[in-house]
């Protein structure tokens, strides 16, 4: 039996609800090509990354060949796996010019293969290789490759980023699940409430693959407090922008429960930016909130009084959104913590230069010692890319070396 994800899976442009603006940015990606050989589609799940691979292979009648980048752990796999493929051209296609039509504009694409990588975000640091090998196809390949990943922003993708298109796609509106919810609710004959239809849709958060999945949940079970409220990772500069911009709500005292820092580090962010949104009275008040914080955080740490979380959290969420007297508009610029990027930089710093040391007296034969002490020099000899791929340098390696 087929799920209704599977079942009302988009099989072209028309299909995909929600992502007009996406699709149009991948109608003038094609119609460059290969000015930029790669495509990167970054957003939450359930948004239709895949989807749009698929509806695009089927636009341009071109074979797709789909891999999961969790698959490709190093260079010698990448090379087995793509690297013939993105030369090569399909069995089943005469490789003559096709023509199709996007929503708004009609392109022509000489080609027949695209190369899918999905969820790049499962290639990690330690795959040695991997990402630089798929760079270095990307420059090599003949046909476009589309690479989805959930946060392209992740420092580890910063080379990838130089030789790839980006399309950052959005959460799909509620309203818009709502109207896929309510077309397959009467394909499917259920006879269920909008009211609950709306409560899946709100509470899938612009997932649309969750709120059809949890449709079928609820046309087998019949029970409506089977459907649950996602507790999706917030990122920290939407969490400063809520709490910064925002007058308090019900979100507010859970808000950092989804943010993935420690409360310490939530602390710095915030003294770094409260004079961003902040002046005057509001200032003063803000930063009352967050010295209150700081002797509830300082009692926690000395006296292991762990019930004063509750009072350090409530201040800096609640108490310091409070400082405003009403909602604040615009657009504003939230720095990284200067104090903790400082020594965090300085740490990096002398990480690299460890290991990277290591690998070159591993490589010389001499001691780690040496290395260290000769660092300025060897830097020199090494700041070459066949140097770098013999020592097996990892990406953040190679970005000091180049820093």
């Amino acid at each position: 039996m087929k799920t209704l994800c599977d079942k009302y899976k988009p099989l072209c442009f028309l299909d995909i609800k929600g992502q007009d603006t996406a699709i149009q940015k991948i109608n003038f990606f094609m119609t460059n090509f290969p000015k930029k050989k790669a495509l990167i589609l970054s957003g939450p799940a359930g948004t239709g990354k895949t989807s749009l691979a698929y509806a695009l292979a089927l636009e341009t009648k071109s074979e797709i060949l789909e891999l999961n980048a969790s698959d490709l752990r190093n260079e010698e796999q990448i090379k087995k796996i793509i690297g013939s493929a993105s030369q090569q051209a399909s069995l089943f296609s005469n490789q003559e010019k096709q023509s199709f039509s996007g929503p708004k504009k009609s392109w022509d694409f000489r080609g027949n293969k695209i190369l899918l990588i999905d969820e790049i975000d499962g290639i990690t640091k330690d795959d040695r290789g991997g990402l630089p090998e798929l760079i270095e196809l990307i420059q090599k390949s003949s046909f476009p490759m589309i690479i989805t990943a959930n946060n392209v922003w992740d420092r580890k993708f910063s080379e990838l980023r130089k030789f790839s298109e980006i399309l950052q796609l959005k959460e799909v509106h509620y309203n818009i699940i709502l109207g896929i919810l309510k077309n397959i609710s009467e394909k499917e004959k259920f006879n269920f409430p909008e009211e609950l239809l709306k409560i899946i849709a709100i509470k899938s958060k612009g997932d649309v693959r969750a709120a059809i999945n949890d449709l079928q949940t609820v046309s087998i079970e019949t029970r409506q407090e089977d459907i649950y409220e996602r507790d999706k990772e917030v990122d920290i500069f939407l969490a400063i922008k809520n709490i910064l911009q925002n007058l308090p709500n019900h979100e507010t005292l859970t808000l950092y429960d989804k943010v993935n820092l420690s409360l310490d580090d939530i602390f710095l962010w915030l003294e770094e930016n409260i004079p961003t949104e902040y002046s005057g009275e509001e200032l003063v008040k803000a930063y009352e909130a967050l010295s209150k914080a700081d002797v509830f955080r300082g009692r926690i740490h000395r006296q292991q009084h762990w019930r004063f979380l509750i009072y350090q959290n409530f201040l800096l969420s609640a108490g310091i959104s409070s400082a405003k007297e009403k909602n604040k508009i615009g657009f504003k610029i939230y720095k990284r913590p200067s104090r903790i990027l400082k020594i965090w930089l300085i740490n990096q710093k002398h990480k690299f230069k460890k290991s990277i040391s290591e690998k070159y007296a591993r490589h010389c034969h001499i001691s780690k010692k040496r290395a260290m002490r000769d660092f300025p020099i060897i830097r020199q000899i090494i700041n070459k890319p066949g140097i770098q791929k013999e020592l097996r340098l990892e990406q953040d390696e190679v970005e000091f070396l180049s820093s």
